[in-house]
This record gives structure tokens, C-alpha cells and sequence, in this order.
């Protein structure tokens, strides 16, 4: 990677501690040339630091001429004073990763003069157990070297997969709220356990086991999410009767619906921000 990249990450909440996590120890990245920083919770800046090694300081404090990426991990509703803490700092040779949900690279470019590089990253909460995925898109002037090192920085954490900013909406409806559908599944698993007496810590397990399992037989790619259903669903067998109940309450349309409702609100967010935050 040529010389050793320095990130600061604005933000220090769970997504910021899940990609400190996974860079340092990974090795990619040396402790030294990592910093945090968040708006007033010294407390966690402090925790931080003393469980990674990192660098922890104010905002105002940033040694901004030496650091190369600055990994926004805040909440959307932060965006303005976040952006506006670097206006007139940070140069068109620096890069800015937001890992910010709905808001799009020319929304934070705009907030810069011409020619700043910002890329658009969203991971989803898995990338605190290092099994995230991540879909990255480029703004309009990011050199190819960097988004190769966005891509090695968030490989840290799960797989990443350069995608279409248009389509981002989409893969968070997807990926980005896909923990919860699973989690979802999961409770009703445990819901028919406990009715039946199981031990539920049992029936967790068994589940989570389970669902592991058929994501790792579509991870192969050897056959289609269809295939494999067909495959294991024999005429009037039990998997055919579960499958059944599942299409008679709707199963097959809620997830449907489930992701494109969440997509849809992806965009509406989008939409909302690029309305009422100004770029003064």
C-alpha cells in the first residue's frame, strides 16, 4: 500500500468501533496512524483508545494536514456539523468515506469546492461480529488508488461490493436492514420453540446454526436460492408444509415487501437531507 495511510474516524459509536476493530487488527493499519474523535463523549474516545491503541482527540484538535481518509460514521442527523467541522480543512487530495445512510456523494461534495474526493460506503451492523457487507460507490473526482484503499479498509470488516450509487437504496433494503429480517425469523423459530417446551437457548442456537448453513450452500453459487428450496421440499413432506403455511400468511410477499419498503425509505431519507441541510 506504499506509504502507511492515516484515517480519522468521526464518530466513535458502534460502526466506528466495529471498522477501528477490524483495521487494526487486521494488521493493515498501524494503531499509531488511526485516530478518533466524536462531538463531546470524551468517556468512549478514552475507551477507545485504551482497548485499540488508537489516537483519541477533540474535533478541533485533528492534525488535519496529516491525515488522508476521514471515515464519517455518525448518524445522518449529525451530517451538518460534521461536514462543516471540515469545510476549509480538508483538500481535494484528502478523501472523505461516509458511512452515512441515504445521503449521496453529491450532497457532501457540494459542501466542498470542485475536485474533493468522497466515497460512499454502507456497511451493515454485522461488521461488529467482522462478517459485514458493505456497498461502496465513488463520488465524481476519487482516484482509482483510493478507492482501492476504501476497499482494503472496509474488506477489514466482511466482503465489499462496488455498486451503482442508483442502486444503493436498494441494496440497503437488502443488506442494510437484512440482520433484522433474519433476527425476525429467528424470533418466530424461537417463539414455536418455546410454545413446544425446548430449551430456548437451544432452539437459538439450532436456528442461527441453521440459517449459517444455508447461507454458506449460496455463498458456493453452485445453485439458485430456488434450486435449493426445490431441492430439499419434498411433495406433502414437512418442508412442503412449512413452505405452505409461509405462502398462506403472505411469506414470500412480506419479505418482498419488507425490502422495498426499506429501500423506499432509504430514498425518502435521501431525498429529506438534500432539502433541508444547507451547505454554507
Amino acid at each position: 500500500m506504499g506509504k502507511q495511510i492515516t484515517v480519522a474516524f468521526l464518530g466513535a459509536g458502534s460502526m466506528a468501533e466495529a471498522m477501528i476493530a477490524g483495521i487494526v487488527q487486521n494488521g493493515q493499519w498501524a494503531p499509531e496512524h488511526v485516530i478518533v474523535t466524536n462531538h463531546s463523549n470524551h468517556e468512549k474516545r478514552a475507551a477507545l483508545q485504551a482497548k485499540y491503541g488508537i489516537r483519541a482527540m477533540q474535533s478541533g484538535d485533528l492534525p488535519f494536514d496529516q491525515i488522508d481518509f476521514f471515515i464519517l460514521a455518525m448518524k445522518p442527523k449529525n451530517a451538518d456539523t460534521a461536514l462543516q467541522s471540515l469545510k476549509g480543512s480538508v483538500g481535494p487530495h484528502q478523501v472523505i468515506v461516509s458511512v452515512m445512510a441515504g445521503l449521496t456523494t453529491a450532497f457532501i461534495e457540494a459542501f466542498f469546492p470542485e475536485g474533493q474526493q468522497v466515497i460512499r460506503a454502507m456497511p451493515n451492523t454485522s461488521a461488529i461480529a467482522g462478517e459485514s457487507t458493505t456497498a461502496i460507490c465513488a463520488g465524481r473526482w476519487v482516484k482509482e488508488k483510493n478507492i482501492n484503499i476504501a476497499t482494503a479498509l472496509l474488506s477489514s470488516i466482511g466482503k465489499v461490493y462496488p455498486i451503482e450509487e442508483e442502486k444503493m437504496d436498494l441494496f440497503t433494503g437488502i443488506a442494510g436492514s437484512g440482520p433484522a429480517y433474519f433476527y425476525f425469523l429467528l424470533e418466530q423459530m424461537e417463539r414455536a420453540g418455546r410454545e413446544s417446551g425446548m430449551d430456548i437457548q437451544m432452539v437459538r442456537e439450532i436456528g442461527a446454526q441453521t440459517l449459517l448453513g444455508a447461507a454458506k450452500m449460496i455463498m458456493r453459487q453452485e445453485n439458485t436460492p430456488a434450486e435449493l428450496r426445490e431441492n430439499i421440499t419434498s411433495p406433502n413432506g414437512t418442508t412442503y408444509a412449512g413452505l405452505a403455511a409461509l405462502e398462506s400468511f403472505g411469506g414470500g410477499e412480506a419479505i418482498y415487501e419488507a425490502v422495498k419498503g426499506a429501500a423506499k425509505r432509504s430514498k425518502e431519507i435521501s431525498e429529506q437531507f438534500s432539502h433541508t441541510v444547507t451547505h454554507l
